[in-house]
Order: structure tokens, then sequence, then C-alpha cells
């Protein structure tokens, strides 16, 4: 019997969800992630239904000395992954909303737009992503930067455990008191412990607030950007703001006023009553004439609703760097590299303004890495892959080079592109904290059994 097939064998008769190998219907499609030029060919996929069938399998592995890759739901993975076992928790779709204590347990088939519209009910929100599509697991594992993060924090600020089963098999609750080594390492330390199975998210009274996005035309788009930057060095943490160079096709669901255009769009998040954010925001719509404002309050429900990330898989590249501080100069760099006269394959620029909470670590600590960043650059390629091998890769190393100057030391894993780029990896963490999250994987998965890092 071929290894692969033993394996499989091994699976079936401890797991109760579908395990299925290459040749297998519903093995692409189980494999199947938001970016979809990233294809995963394992040994074996297995759909995980309870925290014991991912016992089950981490047993089974570390007797087999098979690596496993988790699949979480939502954005998945970044690079394909070619070798043993995958696990899917697709599954794992329990969620409750205790109001008393205002905590969400989120098992982790759950993405963010269901928390969110269930928190609602209640006049809670959760600390979210600006996308609704993404899977809360992966993104809390790598701290997490929203629409409200100024305001807020990283989203995995907000988590207080996590379900793990660890590399040694075991099932554990990692918190404040119990694991705390291990808890402390999953708030940010993204990778390598074990197979998260849920979580718990403490949510914020929140029901409304002021924002949304704002877009004006290319001829706009250098005063307003450099009116933005000036004035983001005034707001107060109550504010969060991005600022996105978009070059958007000339398709039927692109609205009118920006279809086949490259356009600027800012959005902006406040917490607080609308007449103090409509003051606060007036600057932006006085440097400008917009082809769309969309800025008023809104419901907390329709977070989702100020990015407009797209919400169907597709294909995708992006990289992402944290920056320090900005200047003029930084304007002049920025739009020499992607402003509206480049001809650049990229579809969306954005600069995100950091700081206020995002600065400051949990009081028990915490992995996170980048909270010295004071922005955030992210790129989002043209989604055609006879470019992501060398000329978006090219591109991106121009833009990059462009705003060296003021490009952080560090990074934040979620903004990272996998490993493709070397030492962005190292960058994610300093050393120290590195060395830290070293220890804590060897004791909780001593046979790396949950491969991890670019080595």
């Amino acid at each position: 019997m071929p290894q692969n097939s033993a394996l499989t064998g091994e699976l079936q008769r401890s797991v109760t969800g579908p395990i299925l190998e290459p040749a297998d219907d519903g093995f692409a499609a189980e494999l199947a992630g938001f970016k979809t030029n990233i294809e995963h060919r394992p040994d074996v996929v297995v759909g995980l239904t309870s925290a014991a069938d991912a016992a089950a399998v981490v047993a089974i592995a570390n007797q087999a000395g098979t690596p496993i890759r988790v699949l979480a739901t939502g954005h998945g993975l970044p690079a394909p992954v070619t070798e043993g076992i995958v696990v899917t928790t697709s599954r794992l779709k329990g969620l409750t909303i205790d109001p008393a204590t205002r905590i969400a347990h989120i098992e982790a088939g759950c993405r963010w737009s269901e928390v969110v519209a269930a928190a609602a009910e209640h006049g809670l929100a959760p600390i979210t992503g600006a996308s609704g599509t993404v899977g809360c697991i992966g993104y809390l594992l790598g701290g997490g930067l929203g629409p409200l993060a100024r305001t807020y924090g990283f989203s995995s600020d907000w988590v207080r455990g996590f379900e793990v089963v660890t590399g040694a098999g075991e099932v554990v609750t990692a918190g404040a008191t119990e694991h705390s080594d291990l808890f402390w390492a999953l708030r940010g330390g993204k990778g390598g412990f074990g197979i998260v199975t849920a979580v718990d998210v403490e949510l914020v009274e929140l029901t409304t607030f002021y924002g949304g996005s704002v877009f004006f035309d290319a001829p706009e788009i250098e005063p307003v950007l450099r009116t933005w930057l000036e004035w983001t060095n005034s707001l107060p943490e109550a504010a969060t703001t991005s600022a996105v160079i978009l070059r958007l096709p000339p398709l039927e669901f692109i609205p009118p006023p920006l279809r086949g255009k490259t356009v600027l769009s800012v959005r902006f998040g406040y917490v607080g009553d609308s007449p103090a954010g409509a003051e606060l925001f007036a600057p932006i719509r006085a440097a400008g004439t917009a082809l769309i404002d969309m800025v008023g309050e809104m419901a907390a429900k329709d977070i989702a609703t100020i990015h407009n990330d797209p919400t169907e898989p597709g294909l995708s590249w992006d990289r992402g760097v944290l920056l320090d501080q900005l200047d003029s100069g930084f304007a002049d760099a920025f739009l020499g590299a992607v402003g509206p006269a480049q001809q650049v394959p990229l579809i969306a620029v954005e600069i995100r303004h950091l700081g206020g909470a995002t600065n400051r670590d949990v009081p028990e600590g915490s992995a996170v890495g980048g909270r010295g960043g004071a922005y955030s650059l992210f790129m989002v390629g043209v989604p055609d892959p006879g470019l992501f091998e060398t000329v978006l890769p090219a591109v991106a190393g121009q833009v990059l080079g462009a705003v060296q100057p003021w490009t952080s030391a560090e990074n934040t894993v979620n903004l990272a592109d996998g490993f493709a780029v070397p030492g962005s990896w190292e960058a994610c963490w300093p050393a120290e904290t590195r060395a830290k999250l070293a220890e804590v994987r060897s004791a909780y998965d001593p046979r790396r059994v949950f491969p991890y890092g670019p080595a």
C-alpha cells in the first residue's frame, strides 16, 4: 500500500470529517481559498468537524512524521502546500454571544461578517478587520489592523482565550491565567503552535459611528493626498483613516462615476457623534471636489462598507510594509512612483494611518509585531497571473525603493507576503520576540509537526 494511502487509512479510522486524496472528487474544492491562484496539493486533506478530530490528526501525524498545515476559513495560506496533511476548519461554525460578559465564542470556521452580524443583535461589535470575508482565527493570530484600529488597537488585543490542539496532541485552553505563554504567542505570533479550533473575543458596545469613504478624480489626487498626510498629524485616537489610489477597470460592477478611472479614496472611521465627526472630516471634503461622498453616520454592522473589499474569491497578488512618520518628501516620492501620471500594474496602493492604540501593548504582553509603525503601505497587483512571478515583484520593488527612507525596520505579519521576500519574516518581530516564539513552539510542538517560517 502506498505510504499516503496508509496515512489516509489511519485518518479514516480516527476522524469523523472527510478525508480526501488528490485523486478524489472534492479534493480541490476542499482546498480552495480566497486567492484562486494559490493551488494546494498535499498528500491528504482533512475536513475537521471538532477539536477531537484535530487531536486525532495530530496524533497520527506525529506517529507518521508527517507535517500538518492549517487552512482556516477566509483568505487562506499565502503559498502552495505540496506535501503532508492540510486540515481545513470550514465546518467549525459554532458562534455564541454572551451579552452580559460581552464575550463572543467563535469557532475556527467563522468569518468576521458572521460575528459582526451576531454581535449587532446585542448592540455590540467585534474589533474586526476591513473585510467581512476574512476568517477570524488566521486574522487574529497575526494581530489584525482594522478600520477602527487607532481607537481600539490590534484586533488580537481583544482575544480572551484560545482553544488549541497543540503539536503534542493535547486540547488546551490558553488564556491569561492558564498556558499564558501560549496565549502570549498566539496573539500575534501567527503559526507553528497547533490547530486553533475556537477563540473567545471581547466585544465593545458600539452601534453607530461616523465613517465611510469618499472618492476624488485623478486631478484631485495630489492636493487631497497632501492634505490627508498633513491632516493625519493632528487626528485624535478616536479617528482611523486610510488613503488609497485605485486604478479601476471599466466594468459594470464599478459605479459609473468611478468606472475606468484612477481615483483616490479616503476612508474614515470616527468613534463619536456625527457633528464632531463631520467637523473632523471637513478638511478632506474641502481639499477637492468629490466624485462620490459616502461618509456619514453608519451602523457598526456595516463596517465592511468603509473599504468595500472584494467579497468573491479571485486571482490576487499583494505586498505590504510599515512606514515611519511621513512628510511632504514622502508625498513627492509616493506620487512619483504610483501617482496618476504613472503607468503601473497596481490596482490599489493604500496608506493606512496607524498609531494611537496600536502603539500600546496589552498589559500582560503579546507577540504582536509592528506596534511602532506610524502608517502601513499595502499594494494589490493587477489580477493577471502572468505578472505575478516577475513583473509585479519588480514593480513593488521599485515602489518600495522610492519610499525606502520612510520604511520602518519592522513589519507586522498579516501585511507581509508570506516569506516571499528575503528578510520579511524576520522583520515581523524583534529578535527577542522571535526567540521567545521559538521557545513556545518547541514547548507545544516538540516534533515540529506544524512547520512555520522560512526555514
